[in-house]
């Protein structure tokens, strides 16, 4: 199964590549996908690429969702 993520661009380099963060985690992306994309945005990332941007308001319930389901495969992994 793959995921897409939620994750904020904090760094646009030259290349069509940026930096996305999301909590303590940082990592290079292509943002070639995305039209115009922007410092601040959240987008949606999958296999290394920006492949939808999201308003903030989206971002941080596709966010808390994935911590719930950290939570819950916490609880299930120590049963």
């Amino acid at each position: 199964m793959c995921l897409a993520v939620p994750m904020k661009i904090i760094q646009i380099n030259d290349d069509n590549t940026g930096i996305v963060a999301a909590d303590d985690a940082s990592y290079k992306v292509s943002l070639s996908l995305i039209k115009d994309p922007v410092v601040e945005e959240f987008v949606i990332v999958h296999a290394g690429y920006a492949i939808e941007k999201l308003d903030e308001e989206e971002a941080n319930t596709r966010i808390d969702l994935f911590r719930e389901l950290a939570e819950v495969n916490s609880e299930m992994v120590k049963q």
